[in-house]
């Protein structure tokens, strides 16, 4: 589609009154359009480089999907730009690895705080500020979760930059970023993806409710970044859930 006109943002080529409050962030553009087949009605907005957007309604409640493509840094575009014309509600519905063998194949991880190991988000604030989501969608997505009877865990995540530094050892920080891997096991961090650091951060800067449900599609605790593409419909219907448990509280 690729509509842009002066009225809309530039790099997610939406303009108010286009979205929802509630909004879901996917990565990928084609799961955007599966995340809208999911909603009551729905129709595609625009699609301009990753961020592809469609609005509708579950449940009777307006709800957005916008992809916002892999990492931070589009991430934290993608925020900045929703802000502007009005959103409130971030959820990201993402994939990623799991560090801990208690945190199964398939299942899901609800994201309470990331470790910051990124590099969009020291452009914004210092190291020492912490990646937190917001308390209410967090407990939302919980309850949404067991209310459903999804295997899912609760906990600290880990957002990085890099994707292909995992396991391997030919590159010349392998022996840290082998310690890293380590540490986070040993601290008791769930899962890999990369962009909770940015969408946490720019929620509290902001002061909007965000939030992140992850399918976990790889075991990375064992060098298994990706193995299948299990729990991701399960990750998608905890969101819209919890989306319908948020906004009956208002």
């Amino acid at each position: 589609m690729g509509i842009i006109d002066d009225e809309r943002e530039y790099h997610i080529g939406l303009k108010a009154g286009e979205v929802a409050d509630y909004v879901l962030l996917p990565g990928d553009p084609a799961r955007a359009e599966k995340i809208a087949g999911y909603f009551d009605e729905a129709s595609e907005v625009n699609w301009v480089r990753e961020y592809r957007t469609f609005t509708g309604s579950y449940k009777g409640i307006g709800v957005s999907v916008m992809s916002t493509g892999i990492g931070c840094p589009s991430m934290a575009i993608g925020v900045e730009e929703l802000v502007k014309i009005g959103v409130n509600n971030l959820i990201r519905v993402g994939t990623a690895g799991s560090l801990q063998p208690e945190v199964k194949l398939g299942s899901i991880t609800i994201s309470t705080a990331a470790v910051r190991v990124d590099g969009t988000t020291k452009e914004y604030v210092p190291i020492e500020y912490p990646a937190v989501a917001d308390m209410e969608v967090t407990m939302a997505l919980q309850e949404a979760a067991d209310a459903l009877g999804y295997d899912n865990n609760r906990g600290i995540v880990h957002c990085k930059d890099a994707f292909y530094t995992e396991g391997e050892t030919d590159l010349p920080l392998a022996d840290q970023q082998a310690m890293l891997w380590k540490t986070l096991m040993k601290a008791n961090v769930l899962s890999t993806s990369m962009e909770s650091a940015a969408l946490f951060v720019l929620g509290s800067l902001k002061k909007i409710r965000c939030g992140e449900v992850l399918a976990n599609i790889g075991l990375t605790y064992s060098d298994e970044p990706i193995v299948a593409k299990e729990g991701v419909d399960e990750a998608i219907k905890t969101a819209l859930e919890a989306i319908v448990i948020l906004d009956k509280k208002g």
